[in-house]
């Protein structure tokens, strides 16, 4: 097996590994039963599209695609943070955010 079989196999196993991460994070953003898991879902699909950007360039011998998968991971990553933020105001809301109750026990402490 010559160095260009090995790289050509070892380009194919990967894509198809990055295929099947992404169908796997697919399948749990769509099912998944709370926001948690469909924000992990998303940045995982987020992660296994810039490693194919990453399995792409090796491919094709084109380093045009890093700048992709280097913008893509920004993207990714300020994605990643308003919904993290979201999630935790959403759930602050729901049960009622430590501050208020604070004050709450501060004003019967007074009054």
């Amino acid at each position: 097996m010559t160095a260009a079989e090995f790289l050509d196999l070892s380009v194919t196993i990967a894509m198809g590994m990055i295929l099947l991460g992404l169908a796997v994070a697919f399948f749990r953003l769509a099912v998944g039963p709370s926001l948690a898991d469909r924000v992990v879902a998303l940045d995982m699909m987020t992660i296994t599209i810039i490693a194919f950007c990453g399995v792409y360039v090796v491919a094709v011998d084109d380093a045009s695609f890093l700048d992709v998968a280097i913008v893509l991971a920004l993207v990714g990553f300020l994605a990643t943070v308003a919904l993290a933020r979201y999630a935790e105001r959403r759930f602050e809301r729901e049960n009622g955010s430590d501050d208020e109750a604070a004050r709450k026990r501060e004003g019967d402490e007074n009054g």
